[in-house]
């Protein structure tokens, strides 16, 4: 599930909102047939038992378009008069064509939304409320796993979607540069974060850094200017406003929260030292030669520098899994992430949901295709695949056997923030698209040495301004 954090497409958005806010019942692709079109998005119920003809349906993971076409056809042979089209594009593009979509008329009638979207989307009155639908289709919202229900319900108290799956995050490692360095896999398994010194995280970091000389980075003479693997990697850039893989698995240990409340939080707290300790220390790993600067990683995937035996560690999404585990000559491994100052460890919690235009002119079968999406029938299917967590409990189970058939543990790694109650919400706010233009110049430009960690105190107020 490649899931990019709240980087990009936040212009597009914002560029259509006053376009977006006008819209009402636009004609949806041409493809899209059936009754019940001029159907309203004020929350009355859809009646679903009329529900015909072609359902437009997109998602921006190619690994999950094919389990999706199994769902497809399984929803297509109980509901024969209706056809679901799915079609795929890459995360960039997803959104860009979602938020053109919604002003030409041309956006599809369900798609997989994120949490770092939909608020602008309501605000935009570009989703179909689904409580009334739901109820009257006798679908219950209490089968999921914890809280995942939750984060769709919006400020007014509507629904907007169906939760479709989850994700953490954990520690992948490259098992060979692991056992070279004369480090075991209990001893990921057993590692300690603080942001002074970094406690025996920044210590394992260091020893697993080796330059082109081959010494490593807690020996003498080591190179930091010449390094060939380094022994922490950086995803995809410093995180903007949310650190999702980069930095919310050490801010999460902390005490710190990303805003006074989640969902529907205020007011941000970027200019607290737990944040700007953290960032600090992570700049830190770059001045001492362990992670690569942001510089010389930016526009690369930090996926293939590791699949390159470039990277001894990296911290990722759940919905790596099969990436990292596909580079040929290289074996990886799964680890936690590291036990923070307050004895635990943490894992930012987010979850895609499935959503209905309210443009589509085929709401009925949209909104009985949603609840498809969001029932045990289809994400057992998604489970058994094994490529992303389900939402229902009981696909989760059994994605964690898919995974385990093709041994990898994520149990320890992936679900342990689960089972252990660990896990934190993804930051759900107004204005992300805004929130993510300021702060992700301005953690970048820590990152990079241009400024000082203090400098996000100003970028803090720019964005609680935002509230008012």
């Amino acid at each position: 599930m490649s899931r990019p954090t709240w980087r990009t497409a936040g212009a597009a958005i914002s560029a259509v909102a006053a376009l977006a806010l006008s819209l009402t019942a636009c004609s949806s692709d041409a493809g899209t047939t059936g009754t019940g079109g001029n159907a309203a998005a004020t929350g009355e119920a859809i009646d679903t038992s009329s529900a015909s003809g072609t359902v437009n349906y997109w998602l921006w993971d190619s690994n999950q378009k094919p389990v999706y076409q199994q769902c497809a056809d399984a929803f297509h042979t109980a509901n024969p008069d209706v056809t679901v089209k799915i079609t795929q594009y890459s995360w960039d593009d997803y959104w860009t064509n979602i938020t053109n979509g919604f002003v030409a008329g041309t956006a599809p009638d369900v798609f997989t939304n994120h949490l770092s979207k939909y608020p602008e989307f309501v605000t935009q009155g570009q989703l179909v409320p689904l409580d009334a639908t739901l109820a009257k289709d006798g679908v219950a919202t209490d089968s999921y796993q914890k809280g995942l229900a939750d984060l769709w319900v919006g400020q007014d108290g509507q629904r907007y979607g169906l939760p479709k799956d989850f994700d953490t995050v954990a520690i992948f490692y490259n098992k060979l540069l692991i056992s070279k360095a004369g480090v075991s896999d209990s001893d990921l398994g057993s590692m300690t974060w603080n942001p002074t010194d970094g406690g025996s995280y920044e210590k394992m970091i260091a020893h697993l850094t080796v330059d082109a000389n081959g010494t490593r980075g807690d020996e003498a003479g080591f190179d930091k200017n010449h390094v060939k693997v380094y022994g922490l990697g950086l995803d995809g850039g410093s995180g903007g406003g949310n650190g999702q893989t980069q930095w919310s698995m050490y801010t999460g240990t902390t005490g710190w929260t990303v805003t006074d409340k989640n969902p529907w939080g205020t007011h941000y707290n970027y200019d607290k030292p737990e944040f700007q300790n953290t960032i600090t220390w992570m700049r830190s790993l770059i001045e001492k030669g362990y992670m690569p600067s942001l510089e010389s990683v930016t526009g690369q995937s930090s996926a293939d520098i590791f699949g390159a035996g470039k990277y001894a560690m990296i911290t990722n999404g759940s919905w790596m899994i099969n990436q990292m585990f596909g580079y040929k000559g290289v074996e990886t491994g799964l680890a936690p992430t590291p036990t923070g100052p307050d004895g635990k460890r943490a894992s930012m919690y987010n979850g895609l949901a499935d959503s209905i235009w309210a443009g589509s002119q085929n709401k009925p079968a949209a909104a009985k295709w949603v609840e498809f999406l969001g029932s045990a029938a289809c994400q057992d299917i998604v489970g058994k695949s094994g490529v992303v967590f389900p939402a229902i409990p009981s696909g989760t189970d059994a994605a964690a056997s898919a995974f385990a058939a093709k041994g990898i543990d994520v149990d320890s790694s992936f679900l342990v923030h689960v089972k252990d109650g660990t896990t934190f919400l993804f930051p759900i706010t107004d204005h992300a698209s805004e929130i993510n233009n300021i702060m992700t110049p301005a953690v970048d430009a820590v990152f990079t040495g241009k400024a000082t960690a203090d400098s996000l105190t100003a970028a803090n107020d720019q964005v609680n301004q935002l509230f008012g």
